[in-house]
């Protein structure tokens, strides 16, 4: 018999719930009997179609059998979980296997996507709605908040520059009365000895008068004074007072600023918190994923893609092999395009705290920035300027430290010495360059770039490609380790050349010569390869706040940015 009318068999009136539906309501997709379809009438919110059942059975499209493709399906294993048509069950594949008539549970199923389709509809989209809302209203918040957070630190950065201006006058005014006190012990020395002078001048020519003369009387009143001129007036001996500077500790000068409650972002699902720059605690390790997420894949136009550095969490900045830099968002659409002042390809480039861009013109021993003013996801270029200019040195790579200072990788001219130097604005505050034993910590002698990167307990992070290591040291400039790969792989094979960091201190490298990133820790261990995503000669690398890689692939000209942690 076919299953289709054997279904009568089992498919009872909705109204009743007793008697077998020989008919169906194609308009309310209720199952009726005879006696039923009265009472189904009178509801008068529809316009009623009661059809047969057979009828109704026989306009419904049953899937095509796989198998047997003359046959349609009209039955579902429920233990292989696969629709199978009579030929199916013929063949005695299914011998034992339950068999359930896909129309008797057809209506079910169309309630299921009826009640899904309500709920939808009903309750989960306008909440949906509202949490968009919401999130838009927590953006116009957070701008607010943070221009209200930024006119604050003004507020406090004027009471300090007033309370160090008031200091300075004072100590201005020790200076004036130092000067009053000098100047009249000088004046008092001064006027004693020019009288002095005058009364040997006197004296000199009464001298002269009477040894001309032949009045004996006025000879013998004469009285000697030799013995009080012989006595020279007394050297002023003065101490002139020195300026003792204070070393400026930095530390307590934050503290005299202030600091910032802890950022705290949490969803009621995870319950996961992230905290601000500077605050004590990390973020709760995450484990990596086995392969990354690629999300975007942006095509540059370089035909040599050499660095790339988050503006935000939406644009980055590129650069390549000449001499425009460009600003993308993850769209792939081109924000911003600025050229070198001397023409020259920018060995690298990085962001600064302020949203500057800074980059490194090995040709002409500069490094430049590109300033700019700041909206929510905007920065216009207003101007570039050179900061710093070498004599001997030229400048290889750069990274902008979480307290705003620079760091540059350079070369001496004559490729002999390699060093790391940090740069308060255009001045130079520290020299990286040898190790307690007076060796070299980097290497030199072959021109390879020199990627760096600050990490969160403010290590320095070097890719020294041409020494087949990552060499790590402190931010007092000891060395902590050096990495030359996993212990299983050749040390000749690794030859690092972009380097990032992220929120957990991890450090990744990325290694092109095969095509993948190594993640090692904050102490040198290898955690993993990111090699399975389809990457070809990996370069530069940066992190954005959510530990988002991109990735700068240099023969492809393309930015790929990667999920690697779950």
């Amino acid at each position: 018999m076919d299953p289709r009318y054997s279904a009568q068999d089992v498919v009872r009136c909705a109204l009743c719930r007793d008697a077998v539906a020989p008919l169906y309501c194609n308009i309310c997709h209720t199952h009726l009997c005879g006696d039923c379809v009265e009472k189904h009438f009178s509801d008068k919110s529809k316009v009623h179609n009661v059809v047969p059942l057979e009828q109704f059975l026989s306009t419904l499209n049953y899937p095509k059998c796989p198998t047997h493709p003359t046959k349609q399906c009209e039955l579902q294993c429920e233990q292989c979980d696969i629709p199978i048509c009579t030929s199916c069950i013929s063949s005695g594949k299914h011998i034992g296997h339950k068999q359930l008539e896909m129309f008797a549970d057809f209506e079910n199923k169309k309630e299921v996507l009826r009640r899904d389709l309500q709920e939808l509809e009903k309750s989960i989209f306008p909440k949906y709605q509202e949490s968009a809302a919401i999130i838009k209203t927590q953006k116009t918040d957070q701008l607010k908040h943070s221009q209200k957070l930024t006119a604050e630190l003004n507020i406090q950065g004027e009471a300090l520059h007033r309370e160090i201006h008031t200091i300075i006058q004072r100590k201005q005014a020790e200076i004036d009365e130092m000067n009053v006190q000098h100047l009249a012990a000088i004046e008092k020395q001064e006027g004693e000895t020019n009288k002095a002078l005058h009364e040997i001048k006197q004296v000199i020519q009464d001298l002269k008068s009477l040894l001309d003369t032949s009045d004996v009387g006025l000879v013998f009143k004469y009285r000697s004074r030799i013995a009080e001129f012989r006595k020279l007036p007394h050297k002023l001996k003065i101490s002139l007072p020195n300026l003792l500077p204070q070393k400026i500790n930095r530390e307590e000068l934050l503290k005299q600023i202030g600091s910032f409650s802890p950022l705290s972002i949490e969803t009621e699902e995870q319950g996961y918190t992230v905290l601000s720059p500077g605050a004590e605690s990390s973020p709760p390790a995450r484990p990596l994923l086995d392969v990354p997420r690629l999300f975007t894949d942006i095509p540059t136009g370089y035909d040599r893609l050499y660095s790339v550095s988050c503006l935000s969490d939406e644009e980055i900045w590129t650069s390549g092999n000449n001499k425009i830099m460009k600003l993308y968002n993850l769209k792939g659409e081109l924000l911003k395009s600025v050229t070198t002042k001397s023409g020259n390809s920018p060995w690298d480039i990085a962001v600064t705290r302020s949203g500057g861009l800074v980059y490194a013109d090995y040709e002409d021993s500069s490094i430049n920035l590109v300033s700019g003013t700041q909206t929510l996801f905007r920065r216009l270029v207003s101007g570039t300027q050179t900061l710093i200019t070498l004599r001997g040195w030229r400048p290889l790579c750069l990274c902008s430290t979480a307290c705003g200072d620079l760091l540059v990788t350079m070369t001496s001219d004559d490729w002999k010495q390699a060093k790391v130097v940090r740069y308060s604005g255009s001045t130079e505050k520290q020299t990286i360059q040898y190790d307690d034993q007076g060796n070299p910590l980097y290497s030199s002698g072959v021109l390879y770039t020199k990627y760096l990167s600050e990490n969160r307990n403010s290590d320095i992070c070097v890719a020294d490609c041409s020494a087949r290591a990552v060499v790590v040291v402190s931010a007092a400039g000891k060395l902590r380790f050096r990495y030359t790969g996993p212990p299983s792989t050749p040390r000749e094979s690794f030859l690092p050349r972009g380097i990032t960091t992220d929120s957990h201190a991890n450090i990744l490298a990325s290694d092109p010569g095969y095509n993948r990133i190594h993640i090692i820790d904050q102490d040198g261990i290898f955690l993993r390869f990111l090699h399975n995503c389809d990457l070809l000669v990996p370069r530069g690398l940066c992190v954005d706040s959510r530990d988002y890689l991109f990735v700068a692939e240099e023969n492809t000209g393309k930015v790929k940015k990667l999920q690697y942690y779950k």
